[in-house]
């Protein structure tokens, strides 16, 4: 929920009368003032991320048609040797060095062949897409992170983070996240709180789930932004907490907390015991975004690698890393190879497997199933926040999700100009709610309160800072008005 829940019974002067209509000792009226200054400026940010967002969300199904001819092919048949697919690819780019192969799933689709280019930037690589069938190439195009992202799903995607402006526009979406499931869970608690209190007045008028469509005007619109706000809380809460993770600093602090509590994805084991000791190129692999650049490889050892992946592709099926995988090529001789179960809709568990290509024997396991309970509950939600945990399904909700909170941010700038005075003065658009509302906590709630926002604007720093501007604007506004007053 956001932008300002602003009642028809909030007090929109400081006058005596204003001041008895809220109830002693509530944290209401304090709620209801962040709540409206929170919606009015933040909500901007808010429109952004959920139009692209919603686009993003509907990304990887939209690609599957965009990219249709380099993504399936007609040919027919059965497969040829990976290590032929892949020296296929090589004739296509001899001059990038093979980083990792994704191997058709099903008849009919492609093979994709990863190359590090270093004129790409991070976690980005070349995809040559090879017909299984025949060897052949079908083309190339860039392909970014673990999701192997097509052109058209990255653009939408670095609009979603960084609005292409690079590292000073990711400030932007984390900002948005930070202060969407403060304006959705405040937004909740004031339509609850005016729903008890339009229940004890009238039973009839007490609606917490459902519009009331008998209403017209300014309490249609605020039945509108109560409702919407509060059936898709959850969902918009879960949004702000998984794009935390995502974010720059708040993000930090989210991993150094899983880290000291041991809650970290597992990660694999690469190296071969029989690494050689000194000169031996560091091993190449993927960061957390996605891929990393391999390092500098005697071509012989490369070369000996690819013909080796037949034979690893086929160890990680016994071994029971099975369905779509992604096996990474090493680039030395003491690194093993990675086969590692890629994100596809309805997978609910990514093993990996690290296997001695000379040896084919299994170096190193990692089980889904081992990770802790915090990594896979990060797993799920962030595939669910990028719309893969469900396939199509997940992509319509969060689509559906990100135009209800349009809605909602409409609805609430809707409230707020019906709310400015029409007759007898200059103001052009409505009051905030009436200034002082601290004043009505009980002192010991209002420490205890304090105490926890300035615990969670240090976790969340982008909170913590707005949020004092915040404050710092208001009082400035405030002694201004007291100033003229005088």
């Amino acid at each position: 929920m956001s932008i300002p829940d602003l009642e028809r019974d909030t007090p929109v002067a400081s006058s005596p009368a204003s001041k008895v209509s809220a109830p002693p000792r509530s944290f209401r009226p304090l709620i209801l003032r962040l709540h409206f200054y929170a919606g009015i400026l933040v909500a901007p940010f808010l429109v952004i991320a959920a139009v692209s967002g919603g686009l993003y969300a509907l990304a990887p199904s939209v690609e599957q048609l965009v990219y249709r001819d380099y993504l399936h092919v007609d040919s027919t048949g059965p497969d040829l040797p990976m290590s032929e697919q892949v020296r296929a690819a090589q004739q296509v780019r001899p001059d990038l060095t093979v980083a990792a192969v994704r191997p058709a799933i099903e008849a009919g689709d492609t093979t994709q062949v990863m190359f590090t280019d270093p004129t790409l930037g991070e976690s980005e690589r070349r995809a040559v897409f090879v017909d299984p069938v025949t060897a052949e190439s079908v083309g190339e195009l860039v392909v970014y992170g673990s999701s192997g992202a097509l052109p058209m799903r990255t653009w939408i995607s670095q609009l979603h983070r960084h609005l292409h402006l690079g590292e000073p526009g990711r400030i932007y979406s984390e900002l948005a996240a930070s202060w969407l499931w403060v304006i959705a869970l405040g937004g909740v608690y004031l339509w609850v709180q005016r729903y008890r209190t339009t229940r004890a007045r009238n039973a009839d008028a007490a609606r917490l789930w459902t519009l009331d469509r008998s209403s017209r005007g300014r309490n249609r619109t605020l039945g509108w932004h109560g409702v919407v706000g509060i059936w898709i809380a959850v969902g918009l809460v879960f949004l702000s907490a998984t794009g935390l993770t995502w974010s720059r600093y708040a993000g930090e602090n989210v991993g150094e907390l899983r880290s000291a509590l041991s809650w970290t994805t597992p990660k694999i084991d690469k190296k071969l015991d029989s690494a050689p000791a000194a000169g031996a190129a560091a091993s190449g692999g993927h960061d957390g975004h996605g891929a990393g650049h391999t390092p500098a490889s005697d071509p012989g050892i490369l070369d000996r690698n690819v013909g080796e992946l037949d034979t690893v592709l086929e160890v990680a099926r016994r071994g029971g890393v099975t369905g779509a995988v992604e096996a990474t090529v090493p680039a030395d001789a003491g690194t093993a190879f990675t086969v590692t179960q890629t994100r596809e809709p309805w997978q609910f568990s990514t093993d990996a497997i690290a296997v001695d290509g000379a040896t084919g024997a299994v170096t190193d396991v990692s089980r889904f199933g081992d990770w802790p309970l915090a990594a896979k509950l990060t797993s799920w939600g962030i595939a669910l926040h990028m719309g893969l945990l469900f396939g199509l399904l997940n992509q319509l909700v969060l689509a559906a999700l990100a135009v209800a909170l349009l809605a909602v941010i409409v609805r609430g700038y809707l409230l707020w100009w019906r709310r400015r005075p029409t007759r007898g003065t200059t103001r052009a658009v409505g009051r905030p709610p009436v200034r002082g509302s601290w004043r009505r906590i009980h002192p010991a709630a209002a420490v205890a309160g304090a105490a926890c926002v300035v615990l969670v604007g240090w976790f969340v720093p982008l909170l913590g800072v707005s949020l004092l501007a915040f404050l710092l604007v208001d009082v400035a506004i405030g002694a201004l008005a007291r100033t003229r007053a005088g």
